[in-house]
């Protein structure tokens, strides 16, 4: 018996997943007559976390859908802004180390895992703690006991932060997180951080704040300016800040 034969079409955002040859405007596959809709997407290079519908024949589908012969497969990028009922909660791989850092500086709960524990482990706690997990690892994002993924596109951190602002577009609370390890932070009285400050530091700075978790002591520094810079471009594309 012939194996059916289906035609796939990918939004354009998708393309960087696919070889050359998926990239037009449809391109012809055959199955095995038992596959799902969603494993043959995978099988082609697409993780589902980045699909948003799949349509047959300009129907939507689920992805459990199996493909019949002839049919029309229009496969749809994830829409932006995604929505959420809840604040999104995010955990990112060890090699985003820096967008966590600035995802913390705008206030957004942004768990970091380094040393790498692992597929399976970062896998297991995005399920246990209802995070998305962030990755630049497409095999990572089809682990099926992941709650939720997401790619990062790019290399560079900038546009990392606008992709993940873009696409879950969290509250932002800048000043509010430990970019160290993700607490909370609270105003404290100098005494109460002076151990941690140079001579230098105490006489220059009064106003200062203290994580409640890992006890890392912050202020306005040298190096101040510069995340001005990125809290102040988020805020204006992305904000406003939310107000406690």
């Amino acid at each position: 018996m012939e194996r059916p034969e289906i035609w796939l079409s990918f939004a354009p955002d998708l393309h960087v997943f696919l070889p050359a040859g998926r990239r037009a405007e449809r391109s012809a596959l055959r199955t095995d007559g038992a596959a799902t809709l969603g494993h043959v997407v995978e099988s082609l290079g697409v993780p589902l976390t980045e699909v948003g519908e799949l349509l047959v024949d300009g129907r939507p589908v689920a992805a459990a859908h199996i493909p019949g012969d002839g049919e029309l497969v229009s496969v749809r990028a994830v829409r932006r802004p995604q929505a959420s009922a809840e604040p999104p909660r995010f955990l990112l791989d060890v090699h985003l180390g820096t967008l966590a850092r600035r995802l913390r500086l705008l206030g957004v709960d942004a768990a970091y895992e380094n040393p790498d524990i692992g597929d399976a482990a970062l896998a297991a706690r995005s399920a246990a703690e209802q995070r998305v997990l962030l990755s630049r690892d497409r095999g990572l994002l089809r682990r099926r006991e992941l709650w939720a993924g997401a790619y990062v596109y790019s290399h560079r951190p900038a546009d990392q932060l606008r992709d993940v602002l873009s696409r879950f577009a969290p509250p932002l609370a800048p000043w509010s997180r430990c970019t160290t390890c993700n607490g909370t932070l609270r105003t404290v009285a100098k005494t109460s951080v002076q151990d941690q400050l140079r001579d230098g530091t105490e006489r220059s700075y009064d106003a200062f704040a203290q994580c409640t978790d890992c006890g890392q002591a912050y202020w306005r520094g040298a190096h101040h300016a510069t995340l001005d810079a990125i809290v102040a471009d988020a805020v204006r594309e992305f904000g406003p800040p939310v107000v406690a």
